[in-house]
């Protein structure tokens, strides 16, 4: 696929990994469309891709909203006539045990709620699957070569304490392998689908927790340092273009050798 005048729709656009794919691809020519509940921030992403000679829409969108996703990719198809590209990086984090003992009496205190565990498995899972739905099927009815991209994670071989978010990160770096065989199957040649799984990524929240905790995190990378969210877009756009890059999960993670928050 040729980057420049590719058309790309990138949900969770008004900040870390979206933000920086959204920008990374602009300046390659690539036309972008980006979605977020942050409206505020988007304008702010917007004008700041317009301002480096890019070129941009944005749209307010809940991923979860099955009526915001579809206009979402209906203006990507409005203002620039193709969908291409499709990053669904929208995803939420609400950490905690799924049962907590007070240390007195060792009687349980406190426990993940439902709550808890359907929001991020809301956002997560089912916001990114009516993405790459919504994307696929404007694709497939208007033969656009195409590419799906849900974001996984290193976490999702497991993380205590992250029982909702690294279940949904363990299911998304299966589903290229079975959103590609359906298509296969279907005979759909024009549309790919590759996960990306990033290791620690240096957003502004990453960047910002516990300083020592940081360490002991970096301690377990081989590279010494976080991963830049400019180059997970790096690798979205190589799998952009290398068409035999297909049905699979590509880790990103500077060599991390071991999980310095697991216990």
């Amino acid at each position: 696929m040729e980057l420049k005048g590719a058309v790309a729709v990138v949900t969770g656009g008004a900040s870390g990994i979206g933000e920086s794919v959204a920008k990374s691809m602009a300046l390659k020519g690539v036309k972008v469309v980006i979605g977020d509940m942050d409206a505020k921030n988007l304008e702010r992403v917007s004008g700041e891709i317009s301002a480096a000679g890019g070129q941009v829409a944005w749209a307010k969108c809940n991923v979860t909203n099955e009526e915001d996703v579809a206009a979402l990719m209906d203006l990507a198809i409005e203002k620039f006539s193709a969908l291409n590209i499709c990053v669904a990086s929208a995803g939420i984090i609400k950490d905690g045990l799924m049962i907590n003992l007070d240390k007195e009496t060792g009687k349980v205190k406190r426990a993940m709620t439902t709550d808890q565990f359907k929001a991020v498995i809301d956002v997560n899972l089912v916001g990114s699957f009516i993405t790459l739905r919504e994307a696929a099927i404007r694709m497939a009815n208007n033969g656009y070569k195409g590419l799906l991209v849900p974001i996984s994670s290193v976490n999702k071989v497991g993380q205590t304490g992250q029982l909702n978010y690294s279940s949904t990160k363990a299911a998304i770096a299966l589903w290229p392998k079975i959103i590609v065989g359906e298509f296969q199957m279907k005979g759909i040649q024009n549309i790919r689908c590759v996960s990306i799984a990033p290791g620690y990524v240096g957003t502004p929240m990453v960047k910002g927790m516990n300083q020592e905790a940081l360490a002991g995190i970096l301690k377990g990378v081989h590279i010494n340092r976080l991963i830049e969210p400019s180059e997970i877009a790096d690798i979205i756009m190589f799998a952009a273009q290398n068409e035999a890059v297909d049905a699979t999960c590509l880790e990103i993670t500077g060599g991390l050798i071991s999980n310095g928050l697991a216990k």
